[in-house]
C-alpha cells in the first residue's frame, strides 16, 4: 500500500480541545538561530506586543531553526537563545503561551515548556475560539506527496530513536543536526514545488474526519487564505506567514489574530 493510502486509512485521532477566549494570536516558522539577529529583534518586539494586545499566544512550530534537546536550554544556552527564552518566559507570565513542535524543532518537550511556564501544543488540536472551532497543526503532516520526508518524519518522531539521540553528547547531536540539515537542503533543491506543499487529498481527509471547517497551519511558507470545497461545504485553510528579516528581500513576518470578528493577518511595522 502506498504511503498516502496508508495515511488516509488511519482512524482519526481524538483531538485535544483548547478553549481560548478573546484575542488569540498564532505565529509559526520564525526559524530563530545564531544567524538571524534581525529576525530575533523583530520577534522579540512581536512578543512585547502580544503581552499587551493578545489574550493568548500560540507558536505553532519551527520557532527555532534547530532544536537538539531541552537540556541545551536548561543547562548553558548561548546568548541569543538565553535572550529569547527570557522573552518567552515574560510572555508566559503575562498571558497563556503555547509552544508547538515543527519539523525543525520537533525535539522541544515538556521540560522546556515547564522551564518557560508555557504549555506544549499537541501535534494537532482543536481551538475553541470566539470565532468557532479551528483545526491547528504545524502542517508538515499534510505534505504527503513528499514520500521521502514522510519516511524521515516517521523515523525522527519515534520515541525510541529520540531517546537514543538525546543520550548522545550535545556536540555529537549538533554535528548530526548539521549533517541532516545539509542533506535536507540538498534534497529539496531537486523537488518539484508542489511536492513540498500540502496535498489536497490530505487536507480533505483532515476536514472530513474532524468535521472542523477552518484549518490553520504553517510550514509551507505560503501565507494565504484558501477556500476548500468539501462536498457541499466551503472550508477555509489558512497558512501562517514565515519570518525572515535577515536574508529575505523584502523582509517578512506576521501572525494571525483570531477573535469574534474572525481571523485576520497582522504584520509588524516596516523596519
Amino acid at each position: 500500500m502506498c504511503p498516502l493510502k496508508m495515511w488516509l486509512s488511519r482512524k482519526p485521532r481524538s483531538l485535544n480541545k483548547l478553549r481560548l477566549a478573546g484575542s488569540v494570536w498564532l505565529a509559526s516558522d520564525i526559524h530563530l538561530g545564531p544567524q538571524t539577529p534581525a529576525t530575533q529583534r523583530a520577534f522579540h518586539a512581536f512578543l512585547d506586543q502580544a503581552c499587551t494586545e493578545a489574550d493568548s499566544l500560540l507558536l505553532c512550530g519551527d520557532i527555532f531553526d534547530a532544536w537538539i534537546g531541552d537540556d541545551l536550554a536548561l543547562a548553558a544556552p548561548p546568548q541569543w537563545l538565553a535572550q529569547t527564552l527570557q522573552k518567552l518566559s515574560q510572555v508566559a507570565a503575562a498571558i497563556p503561551l503555547w509552544i508547538g513542535r515543527g519539523n525543525r524543532d520537533f525535539l522541544m518537550g515538556a521540560e522546556l515548556a515547564k522551564h518557560l511556564g508555557a504549555h506544549l501544543l499537541p501535534d494537532a488540536c482543536c481551538l475553541d475560539t470566539d470565532h468557532g472551532d479551528i483545526l491547528l497543526s504545524h502542517g508538515d503532516e499534510y505534505c504527503t506527496d513528499d514520500h521521502a520526508y514522510q519516511r524521515f518524519r516517521r523515523i525522527v518522531r519515534n520515541r525510541a530513536i529520540q531517546r537514543l539521540f538525546l543520550s548522545l553528547s550535545l556536540n555529537v547531536r549538533r554535528k548530526i543536526a548539521l549533517w541532516a540539515r545539509s542533506r535536507s537542503m540538498a534534497a529539496n533543491r531537486y523537488k518539484a514545488t508542489h511536492i513540498m506543499d500540502v496535498a489536497p487529498n490530505a487536507i480533505a481527509h483532515a476536514f472530513n474526519t474532524t468535521g472542523i471547517r477552518t484549518m490553520v497551519h504553517g510550514h509551507t511558507h505560503r501565507p494565504a487564505f484558501h477556500s476548500v470545497q468539501i462536498g457541499t461545504q466551503t472550508c477555509t485553510r489558512i497558512v501562517l506567514p514565515d519570518w525572515d528579516y535577515d536574508h529575505a528581500i523584502p523582509p517578512r513576518g506576521g501572525w494571525l489574530c483570531v477573535n469574534r470578528n474572525g481571523p485576520q493577518f497582522c504584520y509588524p511595522p516596516a523596519r
